[in-house]
C-alpha cells in the first residue's frame, strides 16, 4: 500500500486528529490559520482550538488577487500562475506559524484549505442555460502539501456543487455538529464579505436545518472605504459610517434586486454586490454626489436590513415563538458596532458571539473547514434529510510526496 494511503488510514483511526483549518474570504484581508484538535465525527464531534492567528495579506497580494477577483474578463495566464502562487504563499504562512508556535509539521495530521475564492457563479447569477452552478477557489493543494509536508484537503466547494448545491454556504455542517442544542432554536450568523446564517432547530431535526446567504456583509462597505480612503481597508468601529445619515431612497434601490425574493437556500458573492451595483442604485435614486459617511451609513444599513429580513422570513416559517431564538454572531461584521446595534434594533432576539459557545468568532470559519476535513477522513454517513444539503465527504486529497 502507498505510504500516504497508509498514513491517511492511520489518521482516520486516531481518537484525536490535529488538523489545520485555513480560511481566506471575499474580504481579502488575510489568511486565518486555526490549529484544531478534533475527536469523534458527526454529532459526536468535539473541537479544541490549540492555536489561531490571522496573517494579513500585504497590499501586493491583494493587488494580484484583485486582478482576477469577481471579474468576467481577466488575463487567463495571471489566473493560472496565481493559483500556484497562492498555494505557495499559504504554505509559507503555515510553516511560519508552526515555527512561531514551536510545533513540528510531523505532529500535524491534515491541512484543510478553503483556498481563495476568485469567482462564485451560481446559475441565478450567470444565467447560462446549459451550464451548472459554478465556483472557483485558487491556491493549489498539491503545492501546500509538498511545501509543508502535510496531507492537504482542498477545493471543498466542488463536491457540494457536484452533489446538487451551489458550493456555499458550507457552514451548516460544522454548525450542526458543534452548535446544535436540543430545546434551543439557534441562528448562527456569519458576517464576512457576504453574510449567511444557519438555522439550527430546537428539535435537532436535520430536515428543519438549513443554511443560506442573505446578501452583502462587509464587502460593499470595505470596497467604498478603500475608494474614498485608499489608506484604509475597512471602517474600523464604523467611525466613518456613524458620522453619516442613511439615505432612504438609495437604501430602497439597493434592496431592489430579485436575489432578495429568491427562496432559501441561495448563495451570492461580490460578482453581484460590487461597485457597479451601488452605482446603478445611485443612478436610479438620481443621486449625483453623496458623501462618504452617508454612503457608508446607507451601505451598513443595507447589510443590517437584508440580514434581518432574511432571518425574520426564516423564523416566520417555523412553529417556534420569537422568544425561543438566540443569535450567535461570527465574522468581521461582529466588530462593526453600527451593524450590530441595528440588528438588535430590528430583531427582538438574544444576541451572542460564537465565543460564548467556545469557538472564537474570528476563528470559526477556519475551524469549520477543519471539521469538513475530519468528516471526509473519519466521518460516517449522515443524512440531512430532505433539505438541499449535499454530501459531507468533500475535498480533494493532496499527498506531500
Amino acid at each position: 500500500m502507498n505510504k500516504n494511503i497508509t498514513a491517511l488510514y492511520q489518521i482516520a483511526q486516531k481518537e484525536t486528529r490535529r488538523i489545520i483549518g485555513l480560511m481566506s474570504g471575499t474580504s481579502l484581508d488575510g489568511l486565518d490559520i486555526a490549529l484544531c484538535e478534533i475527536s469523534g465525527s458527526g454529532e459526536n464531534t468535539e473541537v479544541k482550538i490549540i492555536q489561531f492567528e490571522t496573517i494579513d495579506y500585504s497590499e501586493e497580494i491583494k493587488t494580484e488577487i484583485r486582478k482576477v477577483f469577481a471579474k468576467k474578463e481577466i488575463d487567463f495566464q495571471h489566473l493560472v500562475v496565481l493559483n500556484e502562487w497562492i498555494g505557495l504563499l499559504h504554505a509559507e504562512m503555515i510553516n511560519t506559524s508552526l515555527k512561531k508556535w514551536n510545533i513540528t509539521s510531523d505532529s500535524i495530521d491534515l491541512i484543510a484549505s478553503h483556498g481563495q475564492t476568485v469567482l462564485h457563479a451560481p446559475k441565478f447569477l450567470h444565467q447560462l442555460e446549459k451550464f451548472p452552478n459554478a465556483t472557483l477557489q485558487i491556491g493549489d493543494g498539491d503545492h501546500i502539501a509538498v511545501k509543508t509536508g502535510i496531507i492537504t484537503l482542498s477545493d471543498f466547494r466542488q463536491k457540494h456543487i457536484a452533489a446538487g448545491g451551489e458550493g456555499a454556504p458550507l457552514a451548516v455542517y460544522g454548525d450542526y455538529f458543534l452548535f446544535g442544542k436540543k430545546g434551543e432554536n439557534r441562528i448562527m450568523l456569519n458576517m464576512g464579505g457576504i453574510a449567511n446564517f444557519t438555522f439550527l432547530p430546537a428539535s435537532l431535526n436535520a430536515d428543519e436545518t438549513f443554511v443560506t446567504d442573505t446578501g452583502t456583509g462587509n464587502t460593499l462597505i470595505d470596497l467604498f472605504v478603500k475608494h474614498y480612503f485608499p489608506e484604509k481597508s475597512y471602517d474600523k468601529d464604523a467611525e466613518i459610517a456613524k458620522q453619516g445619515t442613511v439615505n432612504p431612497i438609495l437604501l430602497n434601490n439597493l434592496k431592489d434586486n430579485s436575489f432578495f425574493q429568491q427562496e432559501f437556500p441561495k448563495t451570492i458573492g461580490p460578482e453581484l454586490f460590487g461597485a457597479e451595483y451601488v452605482e446603478a442604485a445611485l443612478k436610479k435614486s438620481k443621486i449625483e454626489t453623496i458623501s462618504a459617511p452617508d454612503l457608508l451609513a446607507t451601505l451598513s444599513r443595507f447589510t443590517a436590513e437584508t440580514i434581518a429580513e432574511a432571518i425574520q422570513y426564516a423564523v416566520k416559517n417555523t412553529s417556534a415563538s420569537i422568544e425561543d431564538f438566540k443569535i450567535y454572531m461570527s465574522g468581521g461584521g461582529t466588530n462593526n458596532p453600527l451593524i450590530v446595534s441595528w440588528l438588535k434594533e430590528l430583531l427582538p432576539y438574544q444576541f451572542y458571539k460564537s465565543d460564548d459557545l467556545g469557538i472564537s468568532s474570528d476563528a470559526k470559519e477556519a475551524v469549520l473547514f477543519a471539521i469538513l476535513a475530519n468528516e471526509t477522513v473519519a466521518g460516517g454517513d449522515f443524512n440531512f434529510g430532505s433539505q438541499k444539503i449535499p454530501s459531507i465527504t468533500m475535498g480533494k486529497i493532496s499527498m506531500p510526496d
